[in-house]
């Protein structure tokens, strides 16, 4: 990780929605810490007990950060001020990336401020960037803080939901509605334009996309839909899928046709299957290309998103493969 990697950044806000959604809390192991035990530091040798171990009696964020880092220090005492209203039902854990790059690396964290949730030893959830407070609050009450979310935030998950559903007109409808009442809300920019991409509009993707302001174009939201529209233009330049996986299957340790295959599935959505091909790589020779199959799967996980479904399971595997 170098001095010179890209910092996503979020908009303050104060522009309200009502939804009338709720969220749910989620169920701890353990009783609350002290509120004036939920914040240190660690290092290499102590991540295994302060995070790994921990998360298995509350949730514990992770947040990598490093000196030189100006959107770090404006998000340190966003996600600090957000702990501590949260009760003690969340931990947060700081990470100097320059004393201790090796975690991060591993993990696959290429651009910070970047804040991984952990959860039972795994990682199940993150954001990049000095997201706004609302986000942040919103991002902790998912995981059993406080229910301290913004009803702006409660709206983009009412959103999601609704995609997920297969209700992309509804969800399109509310991601208008955010943008009606905040125009630069990068989540809600990057929402609508990738239902137009999956609908076959990619003009109308790119265009919505322009309207992105400067300080949002490394949000999550925006820049996973341009990671997926680069690699949806490097799938169209692969040879025939049935070939790749004749290939795959006469020599397994065909990497390169291995390789090709993942992309291609992730071109046809195949998200699990592709990182399943790219992690059979990392299992079978991690130098393989000069560590490319590991390369392109967080590649894959920034254009899918760091809390879909695929990146989670994904990333859960690749932990297990790294710290085995």
């Amino acid at each position: 990780m170098s001095n010179d990697t890209p910092f996503g950044a979020g908009n303050s806000y104060s522009t309200t929605i009502s939804y009338g959604g709720t969220q749910q809390g989620v169920g701890l192991v353990a009783p609350p810490a002290p509120v004036d035990d939920l914040i240190k530091d660690t290092t290499t040798a102590g991540f295994a007990a302060d995070v790994i171990q921990e998360s298995r009696n509350q949730p514990v964020l992770v947040d990598f950060w490093a000196p030189w880092c100006g959107p770090c220090k404006q998000l340190t005492p966003v996600l600090e001020k957000a702990v501590q209203a949260a009760g003690g039902k969340v931990r947060l854990v700081k990470m100097n990336i320059d004393e201790h790059p090796s975690i991060a690396g591993q993990l696959g964290i290429q651009s910070i401020p970047a804040v991984i949730a952990f959860r039972d030893g795994q990682p199940v959830d993150g954001f990049m960037g000095a997201v706004p407070e609302s986000q942040v609050q919103a991002f902790i009450a998912k995981l059993g803080g406080k229910d301290a979310a913004a009803d702006i935030a409660a709206a983009l998950e009412e959103a999601t939901a609704l995609k997920q559903a297969g209700d992309s007109q509804g969800a399109a409808a509310v991601y208008d509605a955010v943008l009606r009442q905040a125009p630069d809300n990068a989540d809600a920019i990057g929402g609508l334009a990738t239902l137009l991409f999956e609908g076959g509009d990619a003009v109308g993707a790119e265009d919505l996309l322009a309207t992105v302001p400067e300080a949002s174009k490394e949000a999550p939201a925006i820049a996973a839909l341009r990671a997926r529209m680069a690699l949806d233009a490097q799938a169209e330049a692969l040879g025939d899928p049935a070939e790749l996986e004749r290939r795959v299957a006469e020599n397994p340790k065909d990497h390169q046709a291995r390789f090709d295959l993942a992309m291609a599935q992730n071109a046809r959505g195949e998200r699990m299957a592709a990182a399943d091909n790219l992690l059979a790589i990392i299992k079978a020779d991690r130098g393989w290309n000069d560590d490319g199959a590991r390369t392109q799967l967080l590649q894959f996980f920034e254009a899918w998103g760091m809390a879909d479904e695929a990146t989670l399971a994904a990333r859960r595997k690749l932990s297990s493969l790294l710290f085995a």
